[in-house]
């Protein structure tokens, strides 16, 4: 058992801690959460014996092991498996299939195991810093953010790891479904203090928010009896009948200790600002492939996908697999070996790229940063944009060079907000925010009015926002028509783990025994809704422009009307008032018939898209 006695810590004027005490007991696995900055990492180094509390102390059993995993990069052996193999214990140090089984799990080839490190993205550098903190079976894992630079299949091959982990664990991720899977405590650094339950996130969430809503309603009551107090004793103290009543209600008021108003957390609270798109397909490509090499191999071959309104589309598989690329090819950053692409040519991109965060001028300011991002942004534009992602007053001052990743996170959504679009196209905007970011980015996609392709290794965005996948999976790209549960419950993740025997029945794939009967019957309803609902989104189409050409004519008439009463022309007006009574009555049966068809589209679509997701629940 660790235990963590009156911990006071602070860093310049910023108070991290005030008096924590906590214990970690024997084989808990803790989630620990907080905003950034309110000290998370700070309290593993403390625990680690790497940062020293002001006051307090941290006891530790003797010869008790802890594994951390380093961010910092400093490998000494010619391969991959060489350096895992530091990992192991002296007992351990020919049990080289251990290293070998972890490295599998993360995402490394029998190949890749006899590669030199250096060879290797910092992504996967860091995992094999985290493969010999897993191979070194330590009495404590303290993992912070251990999936960041993790795919989805690498992260849910650690979560079975974790679960079957038979020592302590101390966990910061702002993945929370990859926490609420693992964990059986939740613990959070806020206002300065510890709270800690045997539960997952929503548990604590919820317990918080109940303790202070207690707190407020129990201090404005106080408030209010104070009040009180200090009128009866101002309005009798002076009468000598009231005399002894108000002396006791004097002592009574310097009893009560007042509570002081709970200082407000401040939330980011944001939302992407969408332009109306007026037609039916916003982007159409086929047969995209590419390479950087400009020769086979093909990272991406032979991607077809069409892009319509309010679309959420995810792209998910493995890393180096190509979806970050295919993300720069759609958004114009880099151009297909052969293929077509066709955009609408009033479409409006957003997009969010990793590599953008290099693009961030380091000698700028965030407010400078925001304003570059397009001619039509103010300061006060930009102070308001700012402020809403938690850059207020002179944090929007700061340079570039000295704000954090997830601050500058936050400064590249701030210049997508600047300008509104039709289309955001997002990869991995999630990493270096925290928990609550997280939320707050999934609610603003959710809302958002326009279409979304997101690359992410988040299930809890994916199970809760994917309308459709583009999944990039044993060296094959597909298009997969539904959400990720449909895809997880129907088809799965083939290369998950090594071997059947490896397989937690946790993520067994379904079996299927009529799976090419329904593979047909799904391209035969694919096929069957394409002539359904082509000719229906050509008749919306058609509807939209023809509204719109109406009412541009009764704007342009608004004015001759104006002008025409300014010049008494009588017949002007006649003329002009009973052609604008012609379009009203001409636009009205427009909208009410568009109205109609938008209806019977959408009807007839979830009808398609239920029967594609579960074709077996259309066989009789």
């Amino acid at each position: 058992m660790i235990q963590i006695l009156n911990i006071k810590k602070t860093f310049g004027d910023q108070l991290l801690y005030d008096n924590i005490t906590f214990n970690i007991n024997s084989k808990e696995k803790i989630g620990l959460v907080g905003r950034n900055g309110h000290g998370k990492t700070t309290l593993f180094h403390m625990i680690l014996g790497n940062i020293q509390p002001d006051e307090g102390t941290i006891s530790i059993p003797k010869g008790y092991r802890i594994g951390y995993l380093e961010q910092h990069i400093n490998f000494t052996q010619d391969t991959v498996l060489q350096e895992g193999c530091l990992g192991l214990s002296e007992d351990d140090k020919y049990d080289t299939w251990k290293v070998e089984k972890i490295l599998s799990g993360l995402g490394f080839s029998k190949e890749d195991m006899q590669k030199p490190c250096s060879i290797f993205s910092g992504g996967y550098q860091i995992r094999l810093n985290l493969a010999k903190v897993l191979v070194s079976e330590p009495e404590m894992l303290l993992l912070d953010e251990p999936n960041n630079y993790l795919d989805i299949v690498a992260s849910r091959w650690l979560i079975s790891f974790l679960k079957s982990w038979q020592g302590e664990l101390m966990l910061i991720t702002h993945d929370r479904a990859f926490m609420d899977s693992v964990t059986t405590h939740t613990i959070a650094i806020h206002r300065a203090k510890i709270r800690k339950v045997k539960g997952n996130t929503e548990k604590l969430y919820n317990q918080l928010a109940v303790e202070e809503e207690v707190y407020e309603k129990t201090r404005l009551n106080e408030e209010t009896k104070r009040a009180q107090l200090e009128l009866f004793i101002a309005r009798f103290k002076a009468k000598s009948t009231m005399a002894s009543q108000a002396q006791s209600k004097i002592k009574l008021l310097e009893k009560m200790t007042e509570k002081k108003q709970l200082e407000k957390i401040e939330t980011l609270d944001f939302s992407f600002k969408s332009i109306p798109f007026h037609a039916t397909q916003m982007m159409n490509t086929s047969g995209i492939t590419f390479s950087y090499t400009g020769q086979e191999p093909y990272l991406i071959n032979d991607i077809s996908v069409n892009i319509g309104k309010k679309e959420r589309i995810f792209v998910i598989g493995k890393n180096g697999k190509g979806k970050s690329t295919f993300l720069k090819i759609l958004a114009n950053e880099l151009t297909p070996l052969s293929g077509n692409i066709k955009t609408h040519p009033s479409l409006t991109i957003g997009y969010f790229g990793q590599p953008n965060m290099l693009r961030l001028n380091s000698g700028n300011t965030v407010l400078d940063e925001i304003m570059s991002a397009s001619p039509s942004c103010s300061l006060q534009i930009a102070r308001n944009i700012a402020g809403t992602l938690m850059f207020k007053e002179d944090n929007a001052l700061k340079k570039i060079s000295v704000i954090s990743g997830g601050e500058k996170s936050r400064v590249l959504l701030a210049k997508i907000l600047v300008t509104p679009c039709q289309l955001l196209m997002l990869d991995e905007p999630t990493n270096h925010l925290d928990m609550d970011s997280c939320e707050a980015l999934m609610e603003a996609i959710d809302e958002f009015g326009g279409s979304v392709i997101m690359v992410t290794h988040d299930e809890m965005f994916l199970k809760r926002l994917a309308k459709r996948l583009i999944i990039f999976d044993k060296d094959k790209v597909r298009l997969y028509e539904g959400g990720y549960q449909d895809f997880l419950d129907n088809v799965g993740w083939k290369d998950e783990y090594n071997s059947d025997e490896e397989k937690p029945r946790l993520f067994l794939n379904k079996p299927s025994d009529n799976k090419k009967e329904l593979e047909k019957l799904k391209k035969e309803k694919i096929k069957e809704r394409d002539n359904i609902l082509k000719p229906l989104s050509k008749e919306i189409n058609e509807i939209e422009k023809t509204i719109l050409t109406l009412e541009n004519e009764l704007k342009i008439n608004n004015d001759i009307l104006v002008k025409a009463s300014m010049e008494s022309d009588i017949k002007q007006i006649t003329d002009t008032s009973k052609r604008n009574s012609h379009l009203k009555h001409e636009i009205k049966l427009l909208f009410d018939k568009l109205v109609k068809i938008s209806s019977e589209y959408e009807t007839r679509q979830k009808e398609f898209e239920n029967n594609i997701t579960n074709p077996e629940s259309s066989v009789n």
